[in-house]
Formats: C-alpha cells, sequence, structure tokens
C-alpha cells in the first residue's frame, strides 16, 4: 500500500514539535488531516486563555496546516476531558495524592477520545508530536514505547498507559530528532511556530497554580479545611491553608519559623493534618504502585532489576519490583529516595524501553 492510501491523524497543538510531524509526515508521503482539541472550556476555567488549546493555538494549527496543503478540525473534547481528566485531577488531590494528568490525559483523551474520533475518519494511525520512539517485539508481537534520542526531551515517561491497541495505531514521527533539528526543520520550511517557546505548565490549570484550580472547583475548600494541623516530632507546630495545598518533599510556603528548614513528608486528609519532618528523613526505598500497564512484557512473572522513574524530570535509579497482588507490584530501590510521591507515576524501563509503570500508592516504611 503506498503511503498517500493511508490516512493518519496529527494531534496538532499549534506548537513547533506537532507543527513539524505533520511536516516530516507530509513529506513521507502520508494522506494527513490535522486535529486540534479544545480540551477545557473558556467558561469552566476564565482565567485561562493561554498556551495549549488558546485561540491562538488553536489558529496557529489550522494556519500549518493550510500552509502544508491538508484539512484541519477543531473538536471539542471538553466533557470527557472535564469528566476523566480535571475531577481525577482534583479528586486524587483530596485524597492527598499528587497527580500527573498529562499521563491519563495521553491513555484517555489523545489514545482514547482522539483515536475513536480517527478511526472514524478513516485514519489508520494518530501521530503526536511526542519525543519518543516507538518499538514492536516480533517475537510476542507486544508494542512498546522507547526513550527519545534527545535524551533531554524525552517524553517515554508520560506515555506508559497507553494500551498495547492504541501503540498500534500511533506514529512518533519525532522520535529521532533531537530539539534544535526540529526547530532547524520548522525554520527552514517557514513555519510560523518554530520559535515558540516549550510549555511548561498543566494545560488546564490557571495561573499555573494548581490551587487556584481547587478553590474554583471547591469553593468551600478553605472554610473546611483551613487551620489543620501541621505536625513536626508529633508535636503541632503550626495551621495550614487546607491539605490539599500541599505536597510531599514541599519546603517553601510553610510559613514557620523553626530554626531550620523543614518538609512536608506525609499528608492525612482523613484528619486534615500535614506532617513535616527533616530533609534526611524524607528518604525511602521502598513502595506499592497500583493501575499498572505493561508494555514490554505481558506480565511481571518474578522479581525483576529494573531502572525506576518517580518523577517527570528524574533520571531513572535502579530496583526491584515484585508482584504483589493482582493490581499491586511492590518496587525497592537500591538506595533510598528522597521525596516518593502517591500519585506520581513510577514508570519501569528495560534499558531504554518501557517495560510498564503503576500510579504510586503507598510508601513502606
Amino acid at each position: 500500500m503506498n503511503k498517500s492510501d493511508i490516512t493518519v491523524v496529527v494531534a496538532m497543538s499549534g506548537g513547533v514539535d506537532s507543527s513539524v510531524a505533520a511536516a516530516l509526515l507530509k513529506e513521507e508521503g502520508y494522506n494527513l488531516i490535522g486535529i486540534t482539541m479544545k480540551t477545557w472550556g473558556f467558561d469552566d476555567i476564565p482565567e485561562k486563555d493561554s498556551g495549549c488549546c488558546s485561540l491562538e493555538t488553536i489558529y496557529s494549527a489550522r494556519n500549518v496546516a493550510t500552509q502544508l496543503g491538508f484539512k484541519h478540525y477543531t473538536l471539542d473534547f471538553t466533557d470527557k476531558f472535564n469528566e476523566v481528566v480535571i475531577e481525577n485531577f482534583i479528586s486524587e488531590y483530596m485524597k492527598g495524592f499528587t497527580p500527573n494528568p498529562c499521563v491519563l490525559c495521553n491513555k484517555a483523551i489523545k489514545w482514547g477520545a482522539l483515536l475513536e474520533k480517527a478511526e472514524s475518519l478513516g485514519a489508520s494511525y494518530i501521530a503526536t508530536g511526542h519525543y519518543a520512539r516507538l518499538n514492536k517485539d516480533d517475537k510476542t508481537g507486544r508494542y512498546f514505547v522507547s526513550k527519545s534520542i534527545d535524551t533531554a526531551k524525552d517524553q517515554s515517561y508520560a506515555l506508559w498507559r497507553v494500551s498495547q491497541y492504541a501503540l498500534s495505531k500511533t506514529l512518533f514521527p519525532l522520535g529521532s530528532f533531537t530539539k534544535p533539528e526540529i526547530r532547524k526543520i520548522a525554520a527552514k520550511l517557514g513555519l510560523k511556530p518554530a520559535d515558540t517557546p516549550d510549555s511548561q505548565e498543566i494545560c488546564f490549570v490557571p495561573n499555573d497554580n494548581y490551587r487556584d484550580l481547587i478553590q474554583i472547583r471547591i469553593p468551600d475548600f478553605e472554610q473546611k479545611y483551613s487551620g489543620g494541623d501541621l505536625i513536626y516530632k508529633e508535636k503541632k507546630v503550626g495551621t495550614h491553608k487546607g491539605f490539599a495545598y500541599y505536597t510531599i518533599g514541599q519546603r517553601r510556603g510553610l510559613n514557620l519559623s523553626l530554626g531550620k528548614p523543614v518538609y512536608v513528608s506525609k499528608l492525612d486528609p482523613e484528619n486534615n493534618i500535614v506532617v513535616l519532618e527533616d530533609e534526611e528523613n524524607l528518604y525511602n526505598k521502598k513502595f506499592t504502585v497500583k493501575e499498572l500497564n505493561f508494555m514490554k512484557y505481558e506480565n511481571l512473572k518474578q522479581r525483576t532489576e529494573v531502572d525506576v522513574k518517580i518523577r517527570y524530570k528524574d533520571k531513572p535509579f535502579r530496583a526491584f519490583i515484585e508482584k504483589t497482588g493482582e493490581d499491586e507490584i511492590t518496587i525497592e530501590f537500591k538506595e533510598p529516595k528522597k521525596s516518593i510521591t502517591p500519585g506520581q507515576s513510577a514508570v519501569f524501563y528495560d534499558g531504554l524501553d518501557i517495560a510498564g509503570g503503576g500510579i504510586i500508592n503507598k510508601i513502606i516504611e
């Protein structure tokens, strides 16, 4: 089959990465449809009218599609995004967890609602501007995401929840390029987004401050939870503004004068308590993860040594992983790591390849 007979839906954010992804696929000869997803409502979050999903980025994506010669549509996924991603974001904070909404968005929206729409349009694949590579094990038939050539921009960590079926319908055109190379290609093609800065924010969070979103979605949050105890060495040393406003490892914003820095070590939503510790007591080796998804392997049959990342910008560390429940893995680092945070993703790597991942659930002290 000629590539001109293969339709690819390109997820276009209006930025340089998705614009060049489209250009590269167009150059290869694919039949393209550009789709920009509107994933939050201007009425829901009126303070947020910049960055991803803003009118400016929608127009930018449309202009790139016009310049490259393919159709572009803007589709409204606001209801689905609100129901799945934003509601989960709020509920996780209310459980005392610190979520990573991009991970869930990738699974449910980009490789869920968008893929479903792409297939309804007759597309064989969806493509994104992620810095990641896709591979397949010919022996097992399993697809898996591998790290990008550009290790500084690698986005594989946020892709661990994507299903096998969705991966089989995916193209990652940027995986073998570095960011500077992508900017050069954009400039050479005269694409307007060539010099746009990278987005560093969560797309639906106003003022890049998740606490503002909690106030919008739970108007009486501060009335209910402000004034709870800050506990250090089993003694009350102050009060907090609401447990959900704090994350594990946080030092700033505690408004305390104890003569030394202290850090958030634990959140107790049930009792509205924030527990503080000295820095040396933030280190742990062992924890559990749930909501598992395996990529390179179908399952985990025995205790296995892998590299594990527990934060997007972290480097991987050596650890042992072992199945300890139907939907639970226990991870034990070889060396203690600081601020292991419930709600964040733990992603297991076999070299450059994602073996699987899960959501950090409980620290084992």
